[in-house]
């Protein structure tokens, strides 16, 4: 070939090449405002891949036009302007994992915002990942225990169960997930507190009790809190779930918090009407039932050939008027093993936490439950039940059998037994104890400010006087025959005393 030749085809070659950089990776912005930006160019972007912006402004891809790339800011758009270039990174958002991670609050991209300087992390995560396959998981049946006698009784969860906390506003939702971290403390199991759009004084308080019940030791917590941006609290749940896979996938236990993705389905909401995607019901997009199933799907627990670790999710959504059958609730009912549905008329009238016992379930059921506390809760929901169903009955009339009296006696006791305050969870065996006492009558004929005091003093009294009762059911967990009739025994010697 001639020099002239060579010299041209080089240059045709340049021109080509220079055209390639500019068309696949680097772009022009189109127009920016309200957090998104729309930008000609970036032919070779794929969906949830971070774009550099002016300023180290960062960008994640979520439309992928014919003409255009649809991008959502992680960052102050108002350093942003038309014809600025953006850059590929070629990386999609990850996050840092590892134990570095615990007693740290963290925003929606894993950076520290307590105060306590960076976080020397050896690993990061993406925060979007296929949830482990059936052939890998294994069924679901050692107990997570919330230290909420109510819930431990009648609606168990499991490790590696996902739980649905589903109630109106301040009817105590946060209170149950709360308790159930505080619950964990020495039982081997780390967790995650996701906050979704809460107001940062809610955030803060939270971490204070966590702080001050020395639960931050085994916790992270995510904040994207209500003036952050859509984006931003959009990742967050999954930036999340990153952190709690990592251990998992080491063997240990982990509990999630989502609180909440009636929020969560909000921030996704604006994102996408704001791309211009076409809205369905309630104004939501079509994907939002795929938003929440494949955050919640990779809650699991693993097979021992995978460590068997597990991912055990609480997470909380919001009702108005109690109205379950709206678009978010119905959603991620289906998507969980159960919920546990909280009250506002219970909530008001006195019994906390508010749970209603007709309502609630959890599909792992006695599987997920310790041979103990299945014994002397069996028929537990079968007796309030009718006890609500005769409650409303006998409003309308004044003469009352002798049988009906004693099933409203034995109802109300039981209603007294389960009320609990908050930032105070339960062992199993004082469960056991209270629940036993309750089911055996010895509740029925005292006076309902009288079953709290019972309770707490025959706790004492069987610590002090039969404490190879309580250690027994604590180290078998199982209530045998001889057992049984051993703490009945002891039972009523406390009750003569009390009565005394």
């Amino acid at each position: 070939m001639k020099t002239d030749e060579i010299s041209a085809l080089i240059k045709e070659q340049i021109k080509h090449y220079q055209h390639k950089v500019e068309a696949h990776d680097v772009g022009t912005v189109l127009s920016v405002g309200d957090g998104i930006a729309l930008i000609y160019g970036l032919d070779d972007a794929m969906n949830s891949e971070l774009l550099l912006f002016p300023h180290d402004v960062y960008g994640m891809v979520m439309n992928l036009n014919e003409d255009s790339v649809g991008a959502v800011l992680l960052g102050d758009d108002r350093l942003i302007k038309e014809g600025d270039v953006v850059k590929r990174t070629k990386m999609v958002v990850e996050v840092p994992v590892g134990d570095e991670m615990l007693g740290r609050v963290v925003n929606a991209l894993g950076q520290p915002i307590d105060g306590y300087g960076e976080i020397a992390y050896k690993k990061m995560r993406p925060i979007e990942r296929i949830a482990p396959g059936v052939m890998t998981r294994k069924s679901v049946s050692v107990p997570l225990e919330t230290g909420i006698k109510a819930i431990d009784a009648m609606i168990p969860i499991g490790r590696g169960q996902r739980e649905l906390i589903i109630g109106d506003r301040q009817t105590g939702k946060t209170a149950i997930a709360i308790d159930t971290i505080l619950n964990q403390k020495g039982k081997n199991c780390y967790c995650v507190y996701v906050a979704i759009g809460q107001k940062n004084s809610s955030v803060a308080s939270i971490v204070k009790r966590l702080k001050d019940y020395g639960a931050m030791e085994y916790t992270t917590v995510v904040s994207a809190t209500a003036s952050e941006l859509a984006p931003l609290q959009y990742i967050a749940p999954y930036t999340g779930v990153s952190i709690a896979e990592e251990w998992m996938e080491q063997g240990k236990d982990v509990l999630i918090v989502y609180d909440d993705l009636s929020k969560h389905a909000v921030a996704y909401r604006t994102l996408s009407l704001l791309l211009k995607r076409s809205p369905g019901r309630e104004a939501y997009p079509g994907d939002v039932f795929y938003l929440h199933s494949r955050l919640l799907e990779r809650a699991c627990r693993l097979s021992e050939k995978f460590n068997g670790g597990s991912i055990t999710a609480l997470p909380i959504v919001e009702t108005q008027e109690g109205d379950i059958s709206a678009y978010i609730p119905t959603n991620v009912i289906s998507i969980t093993d159960g919920q546990i549905f909280l009250m506002s008329d219970l909530f008001n009238s006195g019994q906390r936490p508010a749970i209603d016992s007709g309502l609630s379930v959890s599909r792992v059921g006695g599987a997920a439950q310790f041979p103990c506390i299945k014994k002397v809760s069996g028929s537990l929901k079968i007796e309030l039940a009718n006890y609500r169903e005769l409650e409303s009955f006998s409003q309308f009339g004044s003469d009352l059998d002798e049988n009906t009296k004693k099933v409203l006696r034995h109802g109300e006791a039981l209603m007294e037994v389960l009320k609990q305050n908050q930032y105070s969870p339960m062992t199993m065996e004082r469960q056991v104890m209270e629940i036993f006492a309750a089911q055996q009558r010895y509740l029925d004929t005292l006076d309902k400010k009288q079953i709290a005091d019972f309770l707490d003093q025959a706790w004492t009294y069987l610590l002090s006087a039969h404490k190879n009762i309580i250690d027994e059911i604590k180290e078998t967990k199982k209530l045998t025959d001889e057992l049984r009739t051993a703490l009945k025994k002891a039972l009523d010697e406390f009750q003569e005393a009390f009565g005394a």
